[in-house]
């Protein structure tokens, strides 16, 4: 059996995300997924969770039954 591939409209990064320069960022998720590229998107720490800034993605790596984003934060909520 294949894996399914999962279309994602919000990066929900579970606190798991790296930052690799000021706005940078690489999250590693489960599973093959489907992101909009180039595009804002919205980013949250949870599914339920208000949404915590914008995001344009940059690069989408399939690999070893996951997929490893490379984002860059454009705009950020403040979280009180």
């Amino acid at each position: 059996m294949g894996m399914p591939l999962e279309l994602n409209t919000m990066i929900v990064t579970k606190g798991r995300e790296t930052r690799v320069e000021e706005n940078l960022f690489i999250l590693k998720k489960e599973g093959y997924r489907l992101y909009p590229i180039e595009i804002p998107i919205e980013v949250r720490k949870t599914m339920d969770s208000d949404s915590s800034g914008t995001a344009l993605i940059k690069k989408v790596e399939w690999q070893h039954s996951s997929t490893t984003l490379t984002y860059q934060l454009i705009s950020l909520n403040s979280t009180n």
